[in-house]
């Protein structure tokens, strides 16, 4: 997995919980992180975090975390 196989697949679901990142790669969240990390510095991702609408990590357990793509490709 790189940075533009992570890319590729947001381009294609627009927008994914963490969680079905780090399962459609069979990888972990540690791995996958650091990707999109690479993405958001870049202006072509954009973190959600669900419910609460906050990224404090106060509700990091509940799973709404998700990566929206912002740019067409």
């Amino acid at each position: 997995m790189t940075p533009l196989d992570v890319k590729e697949y947001l381009v294609w679901r627009k927008a994914a919980p963490l969680r079905d990142i780090v399962i459609h790669f069979d990888s972990t969240a540690a791995t996958v992180m650091p990707m999109l990390e690479l993405w958001i510095n870049k202006g072509k991702v954009k973190k959600h975090c669900g419910r609460c609408q906050h990224c404090c990590s106060g509700c990091a357990g509940d799973g709404g975390e998700f990566y929206q793509w912002l740019d067409d490709a």
